[in-house]
């Protein structure tokens, strides 16, 4: 199936909205391919003459065999190799005839639809299948109504009619001929209906004969025939009833803009609804979940506050304050997680979240340090996020304790700066944390360091992650930098040229 890229490499000239009619057709054509028991193939033309064409797509049909086991998109072809097509082109009516398919030289019935748009016409749609097999046996009632829906929708696109204009419906998710199939007429009785639409309908509870009944007269009351009639476009809804789920399209049917009737098509979507609340349901459970952890942790979190007000001795007091402030790196993840429906979240707010933390816990008008994040690194698994709040807490933690003495900031102009850089390219999550401050000693060594906050930011990075971490004084000016990088299966080529800009800043 061609593209709107794919038409215009090939050179057909068409204007961008001949070629979103097109496009248009070829959403629809999966219903043409079934009903017409046919291969579909899309001719464009690529000169002005409209003597050469070439295949812009290409639909076998579930409801039958196929004539070509081979992809013919792409291939070029004229008028002595095709001439019923360019005759349906030239002249912009239908033409019917056989023609030899090469390289075997089989025969094959053909009938050359012309695309009609704004009276030009932008295209042929050929139908083609096997002589033998349309003629091995008299056709039933349901290949006799599949053929006249086939030929009313045909007449529709050589007049233009088809496909609607300005009713786009999304084709991945109506039914397919096969699921079930009603032919109404413009009073909405129904003409008829494939075994598949009444074995649906007998499914939420109608039984007895439906020719000659309304839906709404069967206990279905549902306007969507009425409204595809009334207003020339395909219209579709769901039915439930009776612990069922039926989903419904009705396609108008227009003859020289009189109508004449509609085809509904009919699928029981039970089981996949089914499916979409137990999904609603468990990603429900699962936020509730996080919810939950965060909750726990903040009662942990209010727990140690207590205790430690108790404490007589500093040092264990700052041991607690800074239990407290890692449970709640945590936390802020579980809070995130909480309110999104994905595994994924998004290391900026995160970030962000931190920083206005630590801002409003640690700064004060006496002492103005302001915390600011560049850079996007993306929607991250939470595994990862976790640990990586965690080692953000920390280094954002040292910054502020150990990088601006008392006596140096209001010697700097604004107050002291710490930056939090993010970004991430197709393997790596890159984070780094700068500051303006006094800057660690020219032989500062974290991998020798023994200090609580730097080992844990070592274990978190090395152990768990299996990145790599570095801390030194940066060369530009004073102030300290760490620079922190862990493996990223997930990729977003995206970003990689952006944020590779913010790494080497």
């Amino acid at each position: 199936m061609a593209t709107l890229a794919e038409l215009t490499r090939l050179g057909t000239g068409l204007s961008a909205q001949q070629l979103m009619h097109l496009q248009r057709l070829i959403a629809w054509w999966g219903l043409l391919a079934d009903l017409s028991f046919s291969d579909l193939l899309l001719f464009v033309p690529v000169n002005e003459a409209g003597t050469e064409f070439a295949i812009a797509g290409q639909i076998r049909p579930t409801t039958s065999q196929t004539l070509y086991r081979d992809d013919h998109v792409g291939l070029r072809v004229d008028d002595i190799d095709r001439p019923l097509v360019s005759r349906a082109f030239a002249l912009g009516e239908v033409v019917e005839g056989e023609v030899p398919i090469k390289p075997t030289n089989r025969r094959a019935r053909v009938m050359c639809i012309p695309i009609s748009y704004d009276e030009a016409v932008i295209g042929v749609l050929s139908r083609e299948l096997v002589p033998d097999f349309a003629e091995r046996r008299d056709p039933g009632e349901l290949e006799r109504t599949y053929l006249e829906t086939f030929h009313q929708l045909a007449r529709m696109i050589a007049s233009g009619v088809f496909p609607f204009l300005g009713h786009d419906v999304d084709m991945d998710e109506i039914p397919r001929v096969g699921d079930g199939l009603l032919v109404v007429d413009p009073e909405a009785r129904i003409q008829y209906a494939s075994p598949n639409a009444l074995s649906t309908l007998h499914r939420v509870g109608v039984v007895g004969n439906v020719a000659g009944r309304r839906l709404r007269d069967l206990g279905m009351e549902q306007p969507v025939i009425a409204q595809a009639i009334g207003t020339s476009g395909p219209v579709t809804a769901e039915v439930e009833r009776n612990d069922t789920a039926v989903q419904l399209l009705a396609v108008p049917l227009v003859d020289r803009e009189n109508s004449r009737g509609a085809v509904v098509l009919l699928r029981d979507i039970t089981e996949l609804r089914l499916r979409d609340q137990l999904l609603v349901s468990k990603d429900a459970t699962i936020r509730e979940i996080h919810h939950r952890v965060k909750n726990n942790l903040q009662t942990i979190s209010s727990l140690l506050r207590l205790q430690g007000r108790r404490l007589e001795s500093e040092e264990a007091k700052s041991a607690i304050d800074e239990s407290v402030r890692r449970i709640r790196a945590i936390a802020l993840v579980h809070e995130t997680l909480a309110s999104e429906s994905s595994d994924d979240v998004n290391l900026t707010e995160v970030a962000g979240m931190l920083a206005r933390t630590v801002q409003e816990s640690f700064t004060s008008p006496e002492r103005p340090i302001r915390l600011e994040v560049v850079g996007d690194a993306g929607l991250i698994p939470s595994d990862v996020v976790t640990p990586l709040a965690v080692v953000l807490n920390e280094l954002l933690q040292n910054a502020v304790d150990h990088a601006f003495p008392d006596d140096l900031l209001p010697m700097k102009d604004g107050g002291g700066l710490v930056e939090i850089f993010l970004s991430r390219d197709s393997e790596h999550i890159k984070m780094v944390v700068r500051d303006n401050g006094i800057g660690v000693p020219e032989d500062f060594d974290s991998n020798d360091h023994k200090g609580l906050g730097v080992s844990i930011i070592r274990a978190l990075v090395t152990s768990e992650l299996g990145g790599k971490i570095a801390m030194r004084r940066r060369s530009d000016s004073t102030g300290s930098e760490a620079l922190v990088e862990v493996p990223l299966p997930a990729t977003d080529p995206a970003n990689e040229k952006i944020e590779e800009r913010v790494w080497d800043r």
